[in-house]
């Protein structure tokens, strides 16, 4: 190759070659740290377009994860009292049958009594303490609550039980202090127990659905993610031998400059 004083064509080549190694090198080197084939909009501009709006999604189903994910926790702890409360009337219809008969005595009559009221307090404890978060369904009062369901912003809803506070609080202003009271009194929990079940069933329903919902959002945040990396992610073990590869070229495209670096020198020799 023809060379000359002012112009060192092999340094120019080999200086392109570098500069070629050098960008190769860096663009290797970006996908093993990043982790990302498309890690910004220089990379690739409409697959990150695409890529963020992915994201996007991701975020906004993290988003309704989380309200479903507290609409089933408060559907279980309501569902939770709620059964507690079925379970007890049971106890308590039996123990009112005791007090509606009008053979006891009055010293039995006494201690199933304290019977009752010791249960009839347990009931009043499930109703107070079904709380999650600040909000207590079954309290006087409570409003329906709503969870985002999706991102058309679509709601479910866990209603309000609060019939069951109302229905406990005729019972208990109840007397069993005779047996024809325990008797009206008998007919007073039967009413309850009605609403405890009802409501016991209608909850049980909602926070079904809830628990559905979330586990189906799941499902979607596993596809979109699966998607997203189809898109942006690279390959490691590929591009660690990319790497591998380029500084290897780069290191020859330094020896190649160095070389061409020396020729000049030749012509000193000439000179001599």
């Amino acid at each position: 190759m023809s060379n000359s004083i002012n112009t060192n064509v092999g340094a120019l080549l080999a200086q392109s070659s570098l500069r070629t190694a050098n960008t190769k090198l860096d663009r290797a080197s970006k996908l093993v740290e990043t982790g990302y084939r498309v890690a910004d909009a220089t990379d690739d501009a409409s697959t990150f377009s695409v890529a963020q709006g992915i994201r996007g999604n991701l975020k906004a189903f993290g988003a309704i994860q989380q309200s479903l994910a507290n609409g089933a926790s408060l559907g279980n702890v309501t569902q939770t009292a709620l059964t507690e409360i079925s379970d007890l009337v049971g106890n308590m219809q039996a123990k009112i049958t005791q007090l509606a008969d009008g053979s006891i005595s009055a010293n039995q009559r006494a201690i199933y009594t304290a019977d009752l009221n010791a249960m009839t307090t347990q009931i009043n404890t499930f109703i107070t303490q079904a709380n999650y978060n600040g909000v207590n369904l079954l309290s006087a009062g409570s409003a329906a609550r709503t969870f985002i369901s999706n991102t058309n912003a679509t709601t479910l809803t866990l209603s309000s039980q609060s019939g069951v506070r109302a229905a406990f609080t005729t019972f208990t202003a109840s007397s069993v202090a005779s047996a024809s009271q325990a008797t009206l009194a008998l007919t007073s929990l039967n009413t309850f127990a009605l609403v405890v079940n009802t409501a016991l069933s209608d909850n049980a329903s909602q926070t079904r659905t809830l628990t559905m919902q979330n586990e189906f959002i799941a499902q979607q945040v596993d596809a979109y993610t699966t998607a997203l990396g189809a898109q942006i992610d690279s390959d490691i073990g590929k591009a660690g031998a990319e790497v591998q590869a380029r500084q290897v070229q780069q290191q020859l495209s330094v020896q190649s400059l160095s070389l061409a670096n020396q020729e000049p020198n030749a012509i000193l020799g000439i000179v001599r």
